[in-house]
């Protein structure tokens, strides 16, 4: 986690942790905590209440990441403009020719992140030309969804375990 410098209409400097962001209006003064639900902890009638407004932010932020999900940036739904009813992460059927004058096959594509790395990409086998069926493709579309799902769970969890360690090694865990 990293920590940045960040100097309030008062002259005072503090150093805030990502996800608190400062506040600074005619009317607002106090520190906004963008993690889940967003929170303003003010910071009183005067500016000196921005330290303690800090410190509770801080607190809620430490709970929050010892019990919630991090963020991880990925769509949950389609776009309104997709072209195909195909679900997130998946494309297809693509078909291939084996050399030529050899049979056509139908796969799908199944494409999912990797934590620290690049994403995914797999081919999911439906059927050849021959032997295609609206039950194999069903079939293959559900072995599809559930790759996608286990990698996205896998991202997920890796994408978590790395912010809380990151808050440890910022001095934020709620321990």
């Amino acid at each position: 986690m990293e920590l940045r410098r960040v100097e309030i209409f008062s002259g005072k400097s503090f150093k805030v942790p990502s996800y608190i962001v400062r506040l600074d209006t005619s009317t607002t003064h106090g520190w906004q905590l963008r993690y889940g639900t967003w929170v303003l902890f003010s910071d009183g009638p005067a500016a000196n209440g921005a330290a303690e407004a800090l410190k509770a932010a801080k607190a809620e932020l430490s709970t929050r990441i010892a019990e919630m999900p991090a963020p991880s940036g990925l769509r949950t739904g389609t776009r309104s403009g997709k072209g195909n009813d195909m679900p997130l992460g998946i494309s297809g059927p693509i078909q291939r020719s084996r050399g030529e004058g050899g049979s056509v096959q139908y796969y799908l594509q199944v494409s999912y992140p990797v934590a620290g790395g690049k994403a995914v990409n797999r081919s999911v086998y439906i059927a050849t030309e021959n032997t295609l069926t609206k039950k194999k493709y069903r079939e293959a579309l559900a072995k599809a969804m559930a790759m996608r799902k286990a990698g996205v769970q896998a991202f997920e969890l890796a994408t978590t375990d790395a912010l809380r360690q990151r808050a440890v090694k910022a001095g934020l865990s709620a321990g």
